[in-house]
């Protein structure tokens, strides 16, 4: 006879394959809950966000591609506007150079006359203005006429003589 037979064939294997099915089912439904609550938690206008989003960084992208554009332009003509005015400031500031060389000759030139130790030396045909002279006190003591030193000395304002100023007398 058969080893297995009708009468010890037990129908547990027909129960279990419910049992399987069963529990299939459970685990089923488990798993569309979790994935309908998954939904759920999405957004729905997240493309409409994704959308403006990737607009927003175009936008931006184009906006620094102009300004880094701009930029450059600037560079270059603040660097354009530097080279034409180098030349001028250098000129300037030789002008001013000079300007203050003069300055301080015509300052050192009247110390000098007043006693720093070097005196004005008159030279033949001129005199050296001394503290309290006046056009008058050097015609007489040059024994020149008044009208003949302002004459020679056209540029002398005689009223604001400076000590150690030289007056032509011939």
């Amino acid at each position: 006879m058969d080893t297995i037979s009708r009468e010890s064939n037990s129908s547990y294997l027909p129960v279990a394959g419910v049992l399987v099915g069963v529990l299939a089912l459970i685990l089923g439904g488990i798993a569309l809950v979790k994935v309908s609550s998954l939904n759920k938690r999405v957004p729905e206008d997240l493309l409409d966000r994704l959308t403006s989003a990737e607009s927003d960084a175009r936008n931006a992208a184009s906006a620094a591609d102009k300004a880094s554009k701009d930029i450059i332009s600037l560079t270059r003509s603040t660097q354009s506007a530097f080279d034409s005015i180098g030349p001028e400031i250098g000129g300037l500031k030789d002008s001013v150079k000079k300007l203050e060389d003069a300055a301080k000759a015509r300052v050192v030139a009247p110390r000098a006359a007043k006693g720093s130790g070097e005196a004005a030396v008159a030279g033949p045909g001129e005199y050296v203005v001394k503290p309290g002279d006046t056009g008058t006190k050097i015609a007489k003591a040059t024994g020149v006429p008044i009208a003949e030193l302002e004459a020679a000395n056209p540029g002398i304002d005689w009223r604001r003589l400076k000590v150690g100023q030289k007056v032509k007398t011939k």
